[in-house]
């Protein structure tokens, strides 16, 4: 999920509100009744676990994520719940879960059929896989990110390779074989931002995160802060007021065995 340096909680974090209501949102359309095992695959610092926890109290939830930061976080904010510090991979498929939950998370992960059919052997019957991906690489902020890197910096050139992405029709033909039911959408989120530094900051603390892993020289760096910060500019309008406005495309997917 991660590739070089380990994430910034406190950056991440600062956009909690924004990243957490599509937690809130695949949440509210899982129907499994009473679940009494719920795993979070990539819980960060554990913001979408306590959505899930709100919802099912009485539920054993347990919160897996491979970045030592995300899970110290998560253990110091949520001491009571239990915490995993592992790859989704490597998770012992004969424990089972009501429900599998990932969000924001696959986009990290290479091979997604590969990756699902491992989700989908740690759900028990009658239980539900429920995902949600952000389609960043259909989003101008990816745009504004790659001509940036474009020419400049030849290490940056393949860091798009990190991240995967399929149609949802993909998705679909994946889930139909391992499910009867299985409910998909789309969200387009219109998220008001402070100023057009605000969208540099959610992406820096995501999407960006992995070009700046690769500059290893500070003005390398701010150079190339910089450079995104003006297409970002470019592609996105601010209003009257100066606040911009940021659309953030996600695909959700729920499927029931």
């Amino acid at each position: 999920m991660v590739t070089q340096n380990d994430w910034n909680v406190e950056l991440y974090l600062k956009f909690r509100n924004e990243r957490t209501q599509p937690s809130i949102d695949l949440v509210s359309g899982i129907s499994v009744e009473s679940p009494k095992s719920i795993i979070d695959i990539g819980c960060g610092p554990g913001n979408s676990t306590q959505v899930l926890a709100g919802r099912w109290p009485a539920a054993g939830i347990t919160g897996l994520d491979n970045s030592p930061s995300m899970i110290e976080r998560a253990k110091k904010d949520y001491p009571s719940q239990e915490w995993i510090l592992a790859d989704v991979m490597d998770v012992d498929s004969s424990v089972k879960y009501d429900i599998v939950f990932s969000n924001a998370t696959i986009q990290w992960i290479p091979d997604h059929k590969q990756l699902i059919d491992a989700m989908w052997k740690l759900v028990n019957d009658n239980g539900a896989l429920a995902v949600q991906m952000p389609l960043y690489n259909a989003m101008p902020v990816c745009g504004a990110v790659e001509r940036a890197a474009s020419g400049r910096w030849p290490q940056l050139d393949s860091v798009m390779e990190i991240f995967t992405f399929h149609e949802p029709g993909y998705y679909y033909d994946v889930l139909s074989f391992l499910s009867e039911k299985v409910n998909m959408w789309v969200t387009d989120y219109l998220h008001i931002m402070d100023s057009h530094k605000s969208i540099l900051e959610m992406t820096k603390s995501a999407g960006l995160k992995p070009y700046m892993d690769r500059l290893k020289s500070e003005d390398d760096k701010h150079e190339f802060e910089s450079e995104v910060l003006r297409n970002i500019k470019e592609a996105y309008p601010a209003q009257e007021n100066r606040r911009v406005i940021f659309p953030f495309k996600r695909l959700f997917f729920i499927a029931y065995k």
